[in-house]
């Protein structure tokens, strides 16, 4: 357990928001903390899904306010070094090998809906509130949307601009959250999502998100070549070759054991 964090390792490892008194509002150290986790999770070969969630009522209620007062004095280097916390935090859940899944619940503001869009899923109480709540403060919501804006595209003119508070089932018609429950019952929803990965050959999985996470910067003909290239190594792997041979003879594959 780190000050901001409650980090869980394993084959589904669980990483907490642990900020309850301040509403699991991100601070520079705890974006700095997120990284570190992220990262440090992302080296055991042995892992297979993150689940990132937060304590106490709120999944994060945005930036913590003393860190933006203090950030707004900065200057040069220094305010820019501080700026990139938020995009590294939110890069590292991008860039997390295997998929994760955000459980959501309570507020969800500012710089967390910046983690949630980093998420590869999100399964989000009925009554959680979604709020991009920056321009409220006389800022914008400038490093979040470079992960919010391939999900929710155009829907941002709207929301960016009125800060406006919106509901679990908009927040699935934007694309922000996949999946929704009451908040008793968002593990037990989760289940089965992380049954399916378990049950996907875990290097399958890891070249699945990587291929999804390289197509947006190639072109028609890259991505074709990529995929292919991509298709016949995993093909002709172990685990390719213990897939298919499990398929046909009827019987679970080994990574399943």
């Amino acid at each position: 357990m780190t000050s901001h964090l409650i980090v869980k390792p394993g084959r589904v490892a669980e990483l907490s928001l642990n900020r309850p008194d301040r509403r699991n509002a991100l601070s520079d150290e705890t974006l700095a903390q997120i990284a570190r986790a992220f990262r440090d999770l992302a080296q055991a070969p042995s892992l297979r899904a993150v689940i990132l969630k937060g304590e106490g009522r709120d999944f994060c209620a945005g930036a913590d306010i003393d860190w933006m007062r203090r950030a707004g004095r900065l200057s040069g280097k220094a305010a820019e070094d501080d700026a990139r916390l938020l995009a590294s935090a939110c890069l590292a859940v991008d860039e997390c090998p295997v998929p994760v899944i955000a459980r959501v619940h309570g507020n969800v503001y500012g710089g967390g809906l910046g983690l949630l869009a980093a998420a590869d899923i999100a399964v989000a109480a009925e009554d959680a509130r979604f709020c991009f709540s920056e321009c409220r403060l006389g800022i914008l919501p400038a490093v979040v949307s470079s992960f919010v804006l391939p999900k929710i595209g155009s829907h941002a003119r709207r929301y960016y601009l009125t800060a406006e508070l919106f509901g679990t089932a908009e927040a699935m018609r934007l694309g922000l959250v996949h999946e929704t429950a009451p908040e008793g019952a968002l593990d037990h929803r989760i289940e089965p999502l992380i049954k399916g990965v378990l049950s996907c050959g875990p290097n399958a999985v890891r070249e699945a998100k990587s291929l999804l996470r390289a197509f947006p910067g190639k072109n028609l003909h890259e991505r074709v070549d990529f995929s292919i290239k991509t298709l016949l190594r995993a093909r002709s792997s172990s685990e390719g070759q213990e897939g298919l041979s499990a398929f046909l003879e009827k019987r679970k594959p080994a990574w399943t054991q």
